[in-house]
């Protein structure tokens, strides 16, 4: 089972909700994260969902 896409029209308006940074969609096995060009912010996708909450984040390491 593959991981659901994101559409290119939305990764090009969203940007990190920390930072304002762009989001670069990356993937990784079974998951998939926009991660911060700026903070290094990972957001996890859930379901093609991107799950754009801070505490939600992953901190990069």
């Amino acid at each position: 089972m593959s991981a659901p896409e994101i559409s290119p029209e939305l990764l090009a308006i969203i940007v990190c909700p920390a930072c304002r940074s762009d989001l670069a969609l990356t993937a990784a096995g079974d998951a998939t994260e926009l991660v911060c060009s700026g903070c290094g912010l990972a957001y996890p996708v859930r379901d093609g969902i991107p799950v754009l909450l801070v505490d939600e984040a992953r901190k990069p390491a």
